[in-house]
């Protein structure tokens, strides 16, 4: 054999055993690196603003076990005077009138932990998505002459939340805070070792170049 052809194999062995090596040392170094990486990315993704009085502190829908409590928490540590409550759609079970409504049970769950029910404020009408709770949120801030607004939301949520609400928002001069409150059972720095935590991750990264993309 020709022994320009037998080194340019060599050569080529050489290259994909030496490509394979370092292959596997960067699954390696990233294995060993996992921790300080995915905090990292999380660290990234959450969207924090300092925490300042407002005239209203906003509990959007959804995630009934996290952001009623840190409304309250709020509250009560006086960053604003009262609390503004998503008048959310029905479900069917409360169309049916199996249960109050996510609405009605937001409002029982501040009151019961020490909130003024003349503190409480409904907005919205029937609103269903963050989208459209931000109009309503700005439209009621509009007529009432509100300035200031503390929204508080889960870790992940916290960046598409603020895009929102800072996008709709954006003429009119009114502030938004976005405040971010760690769920039951996983936080910045165990976030992938919770299956909620990775739920939550992929769904927010999802719905947040939806909303970039729609609205």
């Amino acid at each position: 054999m020709d022994s320009s052809v037998s080194h340019t194999h060599s050569a080529r062995r050489y290259g994909w055993w030496l490509a394979s090596v370092l292959i596997v040392l960067a699954i390696a170094i990233a294995w060993m690196a996992r921790v300080t990486i995915l905090r990292g990315v999380a660290e990234l993704w959450v969207v924090s603003d300092p925490l300042d009085h407002a005239d209203a502190i906003v509990v959007l829908g959804g995630r009934m076990d996290v952001r009623p409590f840190a409304a309250v928490d709020l509250y009560k540590r006086g960053f604003a005077p009262r609390i503004l409550i998503s008048n959310v759609a029905i479900d069917p079970l409360a169309a049916m009138q199996l249960w109050p409504g996510q609405t009605e049970v937001t409002r029982q769950i501040l009151i019961k932990f020490g909130v003024p029910p003349d503190a409480v404020v409904k907005f919205g009408d029937e609103v269903s998505s963050t989208y459209e709770e931000a109009r309503a949120v700005l439209d009621w801030a509009k007529s009432s002459g509100a300035r200031n607004l503390l929204i508080p939301s889960e870790l992940f949520a916290t960046r598409r939340v603020r895009w929102t609400f800072q996008h709709e928002a954006a003429s009119t001069g009114i502030r938004i805070i976005v405040h971010p409150i760690a769920p039951r059972g996983y936080n910045v720095d165990n976030w992938w070792r919770d299956e909620g935590g990775l739920i939550d991750f992929l769904n927010e990264g999802i719905k947040y170049f939806y909303y970039r993309l729609t609205y």
